[in-house]
């Protein structure tokens, strides 16, 4: 493989070279946004979609988007074109640059913007056969998990917790009502019925969202929106977990109980096919 290139302040530059101040504050006090952009074949997938989460994370932490849509599009491209494997994604981050430590916004930073490319994580065969394994938490995090912050604590802890009985994910529950886990949106398939919480400030929303309605209408899948209870998690004849690099999973051990009847289920099937079959689309698209 060749040396892994990366994207930092204007620059193409070899990642293992890139510098950044330890003023910046996205070092000091994570005051920035991130965003990942999987890429098949060295081709953006829903770029429009990320692209227009990244803005709006940007402007609601009082940020101008350093590029235009255009511009993102031709670094992703570089980026794609000189790092392997062909299936990549592209991370994105934004920090409010380098100043005097002090917590209120300082005037007339320049934003610091670094992109770089890993392999993509694909999950492995025997995981996707038999299904994820996840843990519940309560929702710790902050009111505002809308934000794609890249002060990620709180969901570094809930992953951790995972980690540390060898489950693939925590799923977090506040008040006794579903938020999402700890780096993946969250589905509840009951009486053949997908459930997915309502976006709030409360949860990212995943671009995973918008797509699972489309996969789901091209399945013949009812999706209905409205607030999930523990319990409803808990009771659930499927659980479904979408991410970026997850695509879409299937969990089927909760808290060490089986999930339904412990495999992947119809809805997950139906729906995982429906989303190879939309990462093909797009690609004969492009």
């Amino acid at each position: 493989m060749r040396p892994s290139q990366c994207y930092l302040n204007g620059a193409f530059v070899p990642l293992d070279e890139a510098r950044v101040s330890v003023l910046d504050r996205g070092f000091i006090f994570g005051d920035g946004v991130y965003e990942v952009v999987p890429a098949y074949a060295r081709r953006p997938f829903r770029l429009d979609a990320h692209l227009a989460r990244l803005g709006r994370s940007l402007g609601a932490v009082g940020l101008e988007n350093p590029l235009d849509c255009n511009q993102w599009a031709a670094l992703l491209e570089r980026l794609l074109a000189d790092n392997d494997p062909a299936d990549q994604c592209i991370y994105i981050q934004v920090t409010r640059g380098v100043a005097r430590r002090d917590h209120a916004f300082p005037a007339n930073t320049v934003p610091t913007v670094f992109a770089y490319s890993f392999p993509f994580p694909h999950v492995q065969a025997g995981l996707r056969e038999k299904g994820a394994s996840a843990v519940t938490l309560p929702d710790m995090r902050w009111l505002s998990a809308h934000v794609k912050s890249i002060s990620l604590l709180g969901s570094v802890l809930a992953r951790q917790a995972s980690a540390e009985v060898g489950a693939q994910e925590t799923i977090l529950i506040r008040d006794g009502w579903l938020t999402e886990a700890s780096s993946s949106n969250v589905w509840v398939v009951r009486h053949g019925q997908l459930l997915s919480p309502p976006m709030d400030h409360l949860k990212l929303e995943g671009i995973r969202v918008a797509l699972m309605d489309e996969l789901a209408a091209s399945s013949g899948v009812a999706v209905r929106r409205r607030p999930v209870a523990e319990w409803e998690l808990r009771c659930a004849d499927e659980i479904l977990l979408t991410s970026a690099t997850k695509e879409v999973l299937a969990v089927t051990l909760l808290d060490d109980r089986p999930v339904g009847a412990g495999l992947p289920g119809p809805v997950y099937a139906a729906l995982y096919a429906a989303y190879q079959s939309a990462k093909r689309a797009e690609l004969h698209s492009s």
